[in-house]
């Protein structure tokens, strides 16, 4: 009897334990670090391949004048264009985008020290930099961010410049990545921050001048 009674506690005591888990069950912790590294190795991954495009006389050549006319060569040959379709009313759109270039260049070398990401060649020693950097900063890419916020005001007073630009922006995206300076998502978001800081800007000076 005595036996029977302890089979019978221990049976009840079981059963409670097994309540408890089913109305509460073990709460499973999603570890966030392995979609990340999945992403950055992508992000690699696409340097290497799209840095092939630059392997020959004529890629590599072409990449290396790209990303210097981005350092500000570009800018006034985009000003004479401007000018030749808009006439003197470039000039409130060649202000704006010079006012857009001086502010985003202040502020992108401040968010590169922030984040701190290396730039690929630096993370993988079988790329080969083109050319001389002008920071160790990888996040954002400052040409991609400096040309989208000029860009904006273009595009606003010129509205079937839009193709155009876009094209000139995704020739900058490849000679960054291609010279190794850039990751795909550095590129991505230096036109995100560009577009978005510049827009509201340009909007606001454009309807009032």
């Amino acid at each position: 009897m005595r036996i029977f009674f302890l089979f019978r506690m221990d049976l009840l005591r079981n059963n409670r334990t097994m309540l408890e888990h089913s109305a509460h069950p073990p709460v499973v912790k999603r570890d966030g670090s392995i979609w990340v590294g999945r992403m950055l190795a992508a992000d690699l991954a696409a340097v290497q391949l799209i840095s092939r495009s630059a392997q020959s006389t004529v890629g590599r050549a072409s990449a290396v004048i790209i990303s210097k006319l981005g350092n500000g060569w570009l800018y006034p040959i985009l000003g004479l264009i401007i000018f030749g379709y808009l006439g003197t009313a470039a000039l409130r759109v060649a202000l704006l985008g010079g006012v857009n270039a001086v502010l985003l260049h202040c502020l992108y070398p401040y968010i590169k020290r922030r984040i701190g990401r290396p730039r690929p060649f630096r993370a993988d020693p079988r790329l080969r930099s083109l050319l001389s950097v002008l920071d160790e900063h990888s996040f954002p890419s400052g040409h991609v961010m400096t040309l989208s916020g000029v860009l904006v005001p273009i595009v606003l007073a010129w509205p079937a410049a839009v193709i155009s630009a876009a094209a000139l922006l995704l020739v900058m995206a490849w000679s960054r990545i291609a010279t190794a300076h850039h990751y795909p998502s550095d590129i991505l978001g230096g036109a995100f921050l560009g577009i978005a800081l510049a827009s509201p800007f340009s909007v606001y000076f454009l309807d009032l001048w």
